[in-house]
């Protein structure tokens, strides 16, 4: 054992050594040998071990690969059979869409001349053909997701920011400016997460959860137009409690449900609207905001 830890000992003396012909050349070695310097045993002589050589690599050419075919995969905006006749149809819908996106860009031009009632008159408008599209998509066999998509984006435009700004128009001269402001992003904030939670909650055939976008820049609207014979801080008030009742967990009834209402319900608007248009109209949304509330508590008290 004493013998074999002396020839260790010596096997780690290691030079490099330069070959006969590099004596010009850098001192960089080209090749490592190990050379026992020990005395002579009995036994077979180390083998010269050659290690890399420590220049650089040499550099390797990649081996060439052939380029994967990708195949672009597009999703179809018009689900279903390619004719002309449903082409159209589909493009009828969506132009209907457009229409809505661009009388809400209209209505913000309208809004900084200070055309505040043509303003909202492009805002009824645009509630009109919201409706109409989604009604000819169905009627036409043409829904598509592509459809409803776009339909949520010009809502935004049209409902999310275009409402807020006539609104801000109409009331900049009756309550402080950075109070109308606050109201107005508040509007434009919530209508931004009634879309996105709308896009992704399942769908309920009888009830809005939380009052819908369009029927809220519909209101908007209307207020504007016949010019709601409040004070200020009173519409003020108003508008963040429907931009609140956008987000709201509470039951609304759809329009096809409230249509299905006894007449005689019916009969009570249509005479208070005889004699004063304005404040029936007032008592009527005053009537729906508290009937979301009103369902939601019964539906507890049921449970």
């Amino acid at each position: 054992m004493r013998r074999g830890g002396t020839i260790a000992r010596q096997a780690l003396l290691v030079r490099v050594a330069r070959r006969p012909g590099d004596s010009g050349r850098a001192a960089t070695a080209t090749r490592a040998e190990v050379i026992y310097t020990g005395p002579v045993l009995e036994r077979p002589a180390l083998e010269v071990m050659a290690l890399p050589a420590l220049t650089e690599p040499a550099l390797v050419e990649p081996a060439l690969v052939e380029p994967a075919q990708v195949v672009a995969k597009t999703v179809p905006l018009l689900p279903g059979e390619q004719t002309v006749a449903r082409r159209l149809r589909f493009a009828l819908v969506n132009g209907c869409t457009l229409a809505s996106l661009s009388l809400g860009l209209l209505a913000i031009f309208m809004a900084m001349q200070g055309n505040v009632r043509t303003a909202a008159v492009c805002l009824v408008a645009c509630v009109a053909f919201d409706g109409l599209d989604g009604a000819l998509a169905r009627k036409l066999g043409v829904a598509s997701p592509f459809g409803a998509q776009m339909d949520s984006l010009a809502d935004m435009c049209s409902f999310g920011l275009a409402a807020p700004v006539v609104v801000y128009a109409s009331l900049a001269h009756s309550v402080p400016t950075p109070a109308a402001a606050v109201a107005c992003v508040l509007v434009a904030g919530c209508a931004a997460i009634r879309l996105a939670r709308f896009n992704v909650s399942p769908k309920d055939g009888k009830f809005f959860c939380g009052v819908p976008t369009t029927m809220a820049a519909a209101v908007l609207a209307v207020t504007v137009l016949i010019d709601l014979p409040l004070p200020g801080p009173v519409l003020l008030g108003g508008v963040a409690v429907l931009a609140f009742a956008m987000v709201s967990s509470f039951p609304y009834a759809k329009l096809a449900r409230l249509l299905k209402l006894p007449p005689w319900i019916w009969l009570l608007p249509a005479v208070g609207a005889l004699v004063d248009p304005r404040l029936t109209f007032a008592a009527a949304v005053l009537a729906y905001l508290v009937s979301g509330p009103v369902m939601w508590a019964r539906a507890k008290r049921t449970a």
